[in-house]
């Protein structure tokens, strides 16, 4: 189970105390998790989830808050900090940064079809479209500089018939970082997988984990997002849930010449960021009740996109 900071109900207890919603009737930790420690929390007043922040430094906390407010306030479904009787949205539980947030109903989708790969489209559309004309900073620890200097320390554990492909796409990042850091801007979600979005049947009813949101390119979150819903059993990418994803999204915020032109080299960046820390998990994690993904699905992805023929819905 990936709860790296375990709870004993008489603190919990305590903590919820300020909020005033009632008796706390049931808790359990979320085995989902690869970074931070999160539970569902059942009380009087309604279902919620408690995060503790494990990674990360502290000084990011109001950062997540502020994003999360600004998009609850533009009507997008995603959690955001619920305050206390005295207005404190941020506290601290277990010696960890803590956050309780509202329930989102729904379930992940394990096979999304064109339609899920629509609706996420459009959802993402959204969150740039609220953030892009005021950005709310925040460099991104797992971006294009974290890369580069990380690479070099993985191959060093890989075997030898991986390294051209991880050395190609770090001389790639060199070659092109420049040009993706002038790129159209937003706040990012950064980790749009399929476990992080919630649906009730067809529609889209939540996003969640914006633990690793930041400021960056628009064009690297929907190269993100694209990696893990449209990808094939052999990790190549499924054209009919490419179209309608980058379709939907075109639909409300047309990409540019440059992002066109960039697309395949984003698809490969984005491939390379999880790979790379999918590596340091399994590595720091290993043998530990904890929840690993494996760092091989990204590398076979980074493989199929050396080739991509589906190119952006540009000039619609």
């Amino acid at each position: 189970m990936s709860v790296f900071t375990p709870l004993e109900r008489h603190e919990l207890e305590v903590f919820l105390a300020p909020y005033g919603l009632g008796r706390l009737r049931d808790f359990q930790g979320i085995s989902a998790g690869t970074e931070n420690s999160n539970f569902f929390v059942s009380l009087e007043g309604g279902e919620y989830v408690l995060t503790l922040v494990e990674r990360g430094p502290v000084a990011d906390m109001p950062f997540f808050v502020e994003l999360l407010e600004r998009l609850h306030q533009a009507d997008l479904p995603v959690p955001y900090a619920v305050l206390t009787q005295n207005g404190e949205a941020l506290r601290e539980l277990a010696g960890k940064p803590a956050l309780l947030q509202p329930r989102l109903a729904g379930k992940h989708i394990a096979q999304p079809n064109a339609h899920h790969c629509e609706e996420v489209g459009k959802l993402l559309a959204h969150i740039h479209l609220a953030t892009r004309d005021d950005i709310i900073e925040r460099r991104s620890d797992r971006g294009l500089d974290w890369m580069l200097s990380e690479g070099p320390l993985q191959a060093l554990e890989l075997p030898e018939a991986q390294l051209p492909l991880l050395r190609a796409c770090l001389d790639e990042i060199s070659e092109y970082k420049e040009r993706v850091f002038a790129l159209p801007r937003a706040n990012l979600h950064a980790d749009l997988f399929r476990d992080n979005a919630m649906f009730d049947g067809n529609h889209l009813t939540g996003v969640i984990d914006f633990y690793n949101a930041c400021s960056g390119p628009m064009l690297y979150d929907l190269a993100i997002t694209v990696n893990d819903w449209c990808s094939q059993a052999d990790e190549s990418l499924d054209g009919p849930r490419t179209r309608a994803l980058l379709g939907a999204y075109a639909a409300l915020r047309p990409f540019t010449a440059a992002e066109a032109a960039i697309w395949p080299t984003m698809l490969r960046i984005a491939c390379l960021r999880f790979w790379l820390s999918r590596l340091i998990a399994a590595r720091n994690f290993a043998g530990q009740d904890v929840l690993i993904h494996d760092p091989e699905e990204f590398r076979r992805r980074l493989e199929q996109r050396q080739h991509v023929e589906l190119s952006l819905p540009f000039a619609l």
